[in-house]
């Protein structure tokens, strides 16, 4: 047992303890602070681990959010891609045809000219022939002729041969 006295002033204390529970005391004391300690350190532990599962959730649910948002954003390539290329291939087939449609003009016309000249010509064999046949009996000569078919013209020669 011990006794302590303590004066302040007017005051005087007196402390009365007993040294082997004051011990006692401190000791229940320091298990208690250490068992604090303990929970403290586990606390803390528990709260770095829901930390770290907290941060792998928030990380998986946007790495998901990322995979979503590139599947949509392939898809719609994608779809923007075939969409050109439909638009292609329909302007392609309008030009071509439209050059068939150009190329079939420009032959019907080119036939048109060539048969136009090949009917000027044969009007002028006919009128050929025709004054030939009154002139024949009195010349009795022949006539001999060839025909030259160009892209642009008809060419005829006719030649009179006496016998």
């Amino acid at each position: 047992m011990r006794v302590q006295f303590c004066t302040k002033g007017n005051l005087i204390l007196i402390i009365i303890e007993d040294v082997e529970e004051s011990i006692e005391w401190k000791t229940v004391q320091k298990k208690k602070q250490h068992k604090v300690k303990a929970k403290l350190r586990i606390t803390k532990a528990a709260v770095k681990i829901q930390a770290w599962w907290r941060g792998t959730l928030v990380r998986r649910t946007l790495l998901h959010a990322a995979l979503r948002a590139w599947i949509i954003q392939s898809w719609w390539r994608m779809t923007l891609s075939r969409v050109l290329e439909k638009k292609r291939q329909a302007a392609l087939i309008a030009y071509a045809t439209r050059e068939r449609a150009v190329i079939k003009l420009q032959s019907l016309v080119r036939m048109w000219r060539v048969h136009w000249r090949y009917c000027q010509v044969l009007n002028a064999i006919y009128v050929i022939q025709g004054h030939w046949q009154c002139h024949n009996c009195q010349t009795c000569a022949l006539l001999r002729g060839h025909c030259v078919v160009t892209a642009t013209h008809l060419q005829f020669h006719i030649e009179i041969i006496n016998s």
